[in-house]
């Protein structure tokens, strides 16, 4: 497989994690859609990582600011706060941590318009985020 096969690779598991994020929209799923949002833009990025750096040393990590530091200075153009402060509320739904109190502050906060706002800003996001690919 070559890179861009390798890009096409995480782009596909990428835009399905949208659509799955939309399912759990309708479905009122509200921390599965900030979860599913969050795992989308993480794959998009770790494709655009493999692209500028390597596929073979794709961290495996879920800190999507940390992830695109990491290639930053090779993108066509700058990251904005936005961006980044978005990408630190997207690491906050990653859920890898499941013990009782972490998810029930998470479920306790993640409400049906914040989840709205969310899924609204990783739609706008993943769609930039794929015109930096070189």
């Amino acid at each position: 497989m070559n890179d861009q096969e390798k890009y096409e690779y995480w782009i596909a598991y990428a835009q399905e994690d949208l659509r799955a994020a939309e399912a759990m929209l309708h479905a009122k799923r509200w921390i599965y859609v900030t979860f599913c949002c969050q795992q989308a833009i993480e794959k998009v990025v770790k494709g655009l990582y493999g692209l500028y750096l390597d596929f073979d040393s794709i961290p495996r990590v879920h800190n999507i600011a940390r992830l695109v530091n990491d290639f930053v200075d090779k993108l066509p153009q700058p990251v904005t706060q936005e961006q980044s402060d978005f990408f630190d509320v997207l690491t906050r739904y990653y859920l890898n941590n499941r013990y009782p109190d972490y998810v029930e502050d998470l479920l306790e906060h993640t409400k049906g318009e914040h989840a709205k706002e969310v899924f609204a800003k990783a739609k706008e996001v993943f769609e930039w985020l794929q015109t930096l690919r070189p």
